[in-house]
């Protein structure tokens, strides 16, 4: 079997492509990359959130192909069931369908106005108040799955599809200076400091800045 491609995009400002790719990570699974390049309309559209459809992050997986985050991390789970994607309870698993799926359709607030971007930095950035409503219900997820499962990561000891979920959001809340409570920065710094993340970071840093309409305030 040809081993499986992950077609992503920007490693900077691709936050659905990080989810993707990380999941992949998190499973396992030993596969090469297609980038999209930077000047690619459908790469453009992701980034500004102007695509109807995501069809980045994509995966081939011999005849199979599959898009859309949620759906590869699904697929994900059936392949690799030993790599605990999805947590074995029953209640857990539901309830991380649930944020995860939350993450998927929600935030648009934040997700907009705090547009991923790795390399820069702003403190003190001044957040808008829908976007800090998404940021307030974003936190109290933490704080739940953290309390219920015990930690570090979302669902307890191994980081799963939720983590990879809310990876992108780990990025955001460094770049645009983000104050949390304790529990939260243990939780963000945990994230980072995952191999995979460390190794998309590196990437990040070091692709050109191409793109000059996401270090625009939206």
């Amino acid at each position: 079997m040809a081993k499986p491609v992950l077609t992503i995009s920007s490693k900077n400002y691709g936050a659905w492509s990080l989810r993707g790719w990380l999941m992949c990570k998190l499973a396992g699974l030993e596969f090469s990359e297609k980038i999209i390049p930077p000047d690619d309309p459908a790469m453009k559209a992701e980034m500004l959130l102007l695509s109807a459809s995501m069809l980045v992050p994509s995966l081939q997986h011999g005849g199979i192909k599959v898009w859309d985050t949620l759906a590869i991390g699904e697929y994900l789970s059936e392949i690799k069931p030993k790599a605990g994607l999805l947590p074995a309870d029953a209640k857990a698993r539901a309830h991380c369908r649930a944020i995860c799926g939350e993450m998927h359709s929600g935030f648009s607030s934040m997700r907009g106005s705090l547009p991923m971007n790795v390399k820069a930095r702003f403190p003190g950035f001044k957040i808008w108040s829908r976007a800090q409503a998404d940021i307030d219900r974003i936190v109290a997820i933490w704080r739940e799955c953290l309390s219920t499962y015990g930690g570090p990561f979302l669902f307890g000891e191994t980081p799963c599809l939720a983590d990879a979920m809310y990876a992108p959001v780990v990025t955001r809340f460094v770049t645009y200076d983000v104050s949390l409570d304790k529990a939260c920065t243990a939780y963000c710094k945990r994230i980072l400091e995952l191999p995979a993340m460390q190794e998309w970071i590196r990437s990040a840093k070091a692709e050109p800045d191409e793109i000059d309409e996401l270090d625009a305030e939206f």
